[in-house]
């Protein structure tokens, strides 16, 4: 399928208004497939200031458990993590997925979320999505199958571009460290709570933080009771 160019793109979502806005919203997938008893773990990496770090412990356990998952990866992160992202990229545990080029919800009137400005229109929406797939496709060989905004914020619009562009556009079930601000108890409870059929969102770019531990403390119990971890294109 061929990519629309950015003008395509303006032309043919400009004079669009979205009716929906936040992290549930029309064209966003918030967990897996009807009938999924699997969880999906999903990670984000942001990038830039403060975002760039690396949960070399994360990632150690889910490799000692064998626990397979996908992992949002932000145009920035890649650029200052290059030598990790080669060695994620080819480790068969974990698929990669597109978390933006300069990690902004995706709104096409600007709104923001956490304070974090939005995208300001189709153009910028556009930018946002394709730039990092371009950068995944150079540096993976496919094209990235996933996308999943700065803090998972979109309208309804936005969210059809990102569809128009080949990817498919994710949300999730459960918040399970809280923007990588819950403490290792906290996260262990949300994800061990987690239902059949969900997508945890985490972070692997605060070391030292709670996702890690916490993490650890609850997937041996999810295993425990015979919980299937899934990446998410196993299962879509």
């Amino acid at each position: 399928m061929r990519e629309p160019s950015r003008a395509e793109t303006v032309q043919r979502y400009g004079a669009l208004a979205p009716s929906e806005w936040g992290l549930r919203v029309s064209g966003v997938i918030t967990e897996l497939p009807e009938g999924e008893s699997a969880m999906a773990l999903t990670f984000d990496a942001c990038g830039g200031p403060g975002g760039n770090g690396y949960d070399a412990d994360l990632i150690d356990f889910l490799r000692e458990r064998k626990v397979p998952a996908t992992l949002f990866l932000n145009a920035r992160w890649i650029d200052a993590n290059p030598d990790v992202f080669e060695q994620l990229a080819a480790d068969g545990l974990f698929e990669i997925g597109n978390h933006g080029t300069v990690h902004r919800p995706l709104s096409v009137t600007g709104r923001s979320a956490y304070g974090i400005a939005g995208t300001g229109g189709v153009g910028e929406v556009y930018d946002e999505v394709v730039g990092n797939a371009h950068k995944l496709t150079g540096l993976l060989g496919h094209p990235p199958r996933f996308f999943r905004s700065g803090t998972a914020h979109y309208d309804d619009v936005a969210a059809r571009v990102v569809a128009d562009l080949g990817e498919r556009v994710v949300g999730f079930t459960v918040n399970g460290d809280g923007g990588a601000t819950l403490p290792a108890s906290e996260v262990r409870q949300e994800v061990a709570s987690a239902p059949p059929g969900a997508v945890v969102i985490g972070h692997m770019n605060h070391p030292g933080g709670g996702t890690a531990p916490g993490m650890a403390a609850a997937v041996p119990e999810l295993l425990a009771a015979g919980r299937r971890f899934v990446r998410l294109s196993d299962v879509m």
